[in-house]
């Protein structure tokens, strides 16, 4: 009501103006229409991606089983395969009490802590063992190597030469073991399955 006048004066004393004040109000009211579908659109895919995201985020702590299971498992297999009076003998030399019973006690725990974390099985109760194992190898034979577990030395005849290896893939090993525990539960794993059949039968 209050542009009625001055539209209306404008519409006779000008007519080509008139018709240029139109399109441009027309031109305005398209671009808002546009900003407005834009922001509409962008609002959809974010919360689209964050369902996504929610979605999948129970799943991430799958490929840190995996790789953290394959390790363990890795580790006490070759032990196990050179013989665990081979491996006592190596504890011996660096000075680990004890070393033929830490030795079958390393073996043992490997392979069972691996097993288990692959399957996802009694995570929370496995990792204790799991990590105090690789606290005392860091203390008992990285530690003197330094942070870094690649240390290149020298290239001979095309094969690279490494230096002794230091604790950073222990830490690696804690970290994601310790990651594992504050998650919980994982899909396609014993816990989860554990998990939902405790939480159907208190129904």
């Amino acid at each position: 009501m209050i542009l009625g006048w001055p539209v209306a004066c404008l519409q006779e004393a000008c007519p080509t103006s008139t018709m240029k004040y139109g399109r441009i109000l027309a031109d305005r009211r398209q671009r808002r229409g546009i900003g407005s579908e834009t922001v509409s659109t962008l609002t959809t895919e974010i919360l689209a991606g964050r369902d996504v995201r929610t979605t999948l985020a129970p799943y991430a702590a799958i490929p840190l089983r995996l790789i953290v299971g394959y390790g363990f498992l890795a580790h006490g297999l070759v032990k196990w395969s050179k013989s665990p009076e081979v491996f006592a003998g190596i504890l011996q030399a660096t000075g680990v009490p004890l070393p033929h019973l830490m030795a079958w006690v390393t073996i043992a725990t490997e392979i069972v802590s691996g097993i288990a974390f692959l399957i996802g099985a009694f995570i929370p109760l496995l990792s204790i063992p799991a990590i105090i194992l690789l606290a005392v190898a860091i203390f008992t034979v990285h530690l003197p190597y330094g942070f870094t577990s690649i240390k290149l030395m020298s290239i001979n005849n095309g094969r690279a030469q490494f230096g002794p290896p230091g604790y950073e893939c222990n830490l690696l090993y804690i970290a994601c073991i310790l990651a594992l525990v504050l998650i919980g539960p994982s899909p396609w794993s014993i816990d989860k399955y554990r998990s939902l059949r405790s939480s159907q039968q208190s129904r």
